[in-house]
C-alpha cells in the first residue's frame, strides 16, 4: 500500500499519528507526535530533567554528556552579558548565532556525533539513542542519521541516509511492516538550480539529516531571545523561539484566525502533540548545536492554562569534527518491498530556506 508522500508529512504536522508529524521538525516531529498520541488526561508533574538554578533567564539541565568538539575558533560575537538591548537587536543576534551554527555544520569536512532523545508522556518516559555521521560539502555531502526510541511496549526505529544518489527514509513502528521512502537527489539539485540556491553548501538541508531538522526549526520558529549559559562548564548560547504565526496558522487551519489575531492563542490552546516553543543550546566556541528542547502544555484538549514545560529533548554529544569517518555508513541497499519513490511529490515543496 502506497503511503502518503513524505513532503505532506514534512509540512503538515497537524495529526495525532506519529508519522505525519515526523518530517517537519525532526526529533520534535517524532517525539512530540508520540507525546500527542499517548498523553494521558492528567498533566504530568515535573519535566524530563531535574533542573538546577538558572545561569541566566533560561533554566538549564543540571548535567549533560555533551563534549566540546575540536574545531576552529568561531568568529567573535557580542557578549550576551552586554547592556540591555532592543528586542529587534536581540532577535537579530539570536538569528546570527543560529545562522553561524548551521553554516558551520554545512562546511564541516566530516562530522560525527552520538545522539540521544528523551520524551515525557504523562508518567511514561520514552528514551532513544542513535548516531549522526556526515562527510563532504555541498553536492559531495553524505549523511546518515539513525536512532531508536523505546517505551510504551513498542520500539520506534528511524534511519535517514543519503548516499549521494538518493536520500532514503526508513521507519518502523512497533511490529508494523517497515516503510521506506526514496528521493532522487539529482532532481532535487535541478530544483535548487531553478531556485538559484544550487551554489550553497547546505544542500543536505533540503534533503534530510540533522541539518534539515535544524534548518526547519529556523524556518518555522522565530527566535527572539539569546542569553548566556553553560552545560557542564561548557559556555553556550541559549536561543529561544516561538512559532511563526503564519506558519502555525497554516498548520492549525481551524484556529488560523485566532492565531493571527493580535491577542493570539496560548500554549494550552494549540493541539496536543504540537510544541509551543523551542530552545537551542549552542556551544560558544564551536557554534555547534548541542541540545534542542521542545516545550508545550501537555494534556488532552481542552486543558487549563499552564506554563509550558520540557516535553522532548535531543542532545548531540561526543562530537567529532574533521576526524575520519567510515564511508560505508552511507551505503544503503533496502529491499524493494514497501519502497515508495516520492520525488515527484517532494520537488514542488522544495523552497529556499533562510540564509
Amino acid at each position: 500500500m502506497t503511503t502518503a508522500p513524505t513532503v505532506i508529512r514534512r509540512r503538515l504536522p497537524h495529526s495525532r499519528h506519529p508519522w505525519p508529524f515526523l518530517g517537519l521538525l525532526a526529533a520534535s516531529v517524532l517525539l512530540c507526535a508520540l507525546w500527542g498520541i499517548l498523553a494521558a488526561a492528567e498533566e504530568p508533574v515535573g519535566s524530563v530533567y531535574k533542573r538546577s538554578a538558572p545561569v541566566s533567564a533560561a533554566a538549564l539541565p543540571s548535567s549533560s554528556p555533551v563534549a566540546a568538539p575540536p574545531a576552529s575558533p568561531a568568529p567573535a560575537l557580542e557578549s550576551a552579558d552586554a547592556p540591555p538591548e532592543s528586542a529587534a537587536a536581540q532577535a537579530g543576534r539570536a538569528d546570527r548565532v543560529i545562522t553561524a551554527a548551521l553554516a558551520g555544520m554545512a562546511r564541516a569536512p566530516t562530522l560525527s556525533a552520538r545522539v540521544r532523545h528523551l520524551v515525557r508522556v504523562g508518567d511514561i518516559v520514552l528514551k532513544g539513542s542513535g548516531r549522526y555521521v556526515q562527510s563532504g560539502v555541498g553536492e559531495d555531502q553524505r549523511y546518515r542519521y539513525e536512532y531508536r526510541l523505546s517505551g510504551f511496549k513498542e520500539d520506534f526505529e528511524v534511519l535517514d541516509v543519503c548516499d549521494g544518489l538518493f536520500a532514503w527514509n526508513f521507519r518502523r513502528v512497533g511490529p508494523n511492516p517497515p516503510q521506506v521512502e526514496r528521493i532522487d537527489v539529482r532532481r532535487i539539485r535541478e530544483r535548487l538550480e531553478t531556485l538559484g540556491v544550487a551554489h550553497r553548501k547546505d544542500q543536505s538541508a533540503y534533503l534530510g539529516g540533522i541539518q534539515r531538522h535544524l534548518s526547519l526549526l529556523r524556518h518555522y520558529y522565530r527566535f527572539k531571545t539569546i542569553t548566556s549559559g553553560s552545560i557542564d562548564d561548557m559556555p553556550v548560547w541559549i536561543v529561544e523561539g516561538l512559532w511563526d504565526k503564519d506558519a502555525l496558522a497554516w498548520i492549525v487551519k481551524d484556529q488560523a484566525e485566532a492565531i493571527k489575531s493580535e491577542a493570539g492563542v496560548g500554549p494550552h490552546e494549540i493541539p496536543d502533540g504540537i510544541p509551543w516553543s523551542v530552545r537551542l543550546s549552542i556551544s560558544k566556541r564551536e557554534l555547534f548545536p548541542c541540545r534542542v528542547e521542545w516545550f508545550a502544555v501537555p494534556g488532552r484538549r481542552p486543558t487549563a492554562a499552564a506554563t509550558p514545560q520540557v516535553v522532548a529533548t535531543m542532545e548531540l554529544y561526543d562530537v567529532r569534527i574533521g576526524d575520519p569517518v567510515d564511508v560505508s555508513a552511507f551505503v544503503y541497499k533496502p529491499a524493494t518491498e514497501g519502497l515508495t519513490d516520492i520525488t515527484d511529490a517532494y520537488i514542488p515543496q522544495v523552497y529556499p530556506l533562510p540564509q
